[in-house]
C-alpha cells in the first residue's frame, strides 16, 4: 500500500507534466497558420503555413513550395507548388517561423 507522501508525489508530478504539456501545446496553436519554412533530410526546402503536427512530430503545410538545395551558391531555381503537404517527422532536419509571419497586423481592424 502507498504512503501518502509516495500518492502525494505522483499527484504533482502529474499537475507538473499537464503544465508542461498545456504550455507546449499553447506555444503550438500560436504557430498555427504561420510561415514555416522546414529543411529535409534530402537537402529539400519546403515554405507554406503550418496547419497540423502529430506525436510522431510529422507536419503538414498548406499553400507549401518546394525548393531544391542548389548545386552552387548562385543557382536559385523556381519553387514548385506543392499546395498541402505532409513531412514526415523523421525527414526533418530543421524548422524555422519566418519572422514576418510572428507579426501581427491589426490593419483595418
Amino acid at each position: 500500500m502507498a504512503t501518502e507522501s509516495e500518492e502525494n508525489g505522483t499527484e504533482m508530478q502529474t499537475e507538473v507534466d499537464e503544465s508542461a504539456y498545456s504550455l507546449a501545446r499553447c506555444k503550438l496553436e500560436n504557430l498555427l497558420n504561420k510561415s514555416m519554412r522546414i529543411r529535409m533530410t534530402d537537402g529539400r526546402t519546403l515554405v507554406g503555413l503550418f496547419l497540423c503536427t502529430d506525436r510522431d512530430c510529422n507536419v503538414i503545410l498548406g499553400s507549401a513550395q518546394e525548393f531544391l538545395k542548389s548545386t552552387d551558391s548562385f543557382s536559385q531555381g523556381e519553387p514548385r507548388v506543392l499546395g498541402l503537404a505532409m513531412i514526415p517527422g523523421h525527414h526533418v532536419v530543421s524548422i524555422e517561423v519566418e519572422s514576418e509571419s510572428l507579426q501581427t497586423t491589426t490593419h483595418g481592424l
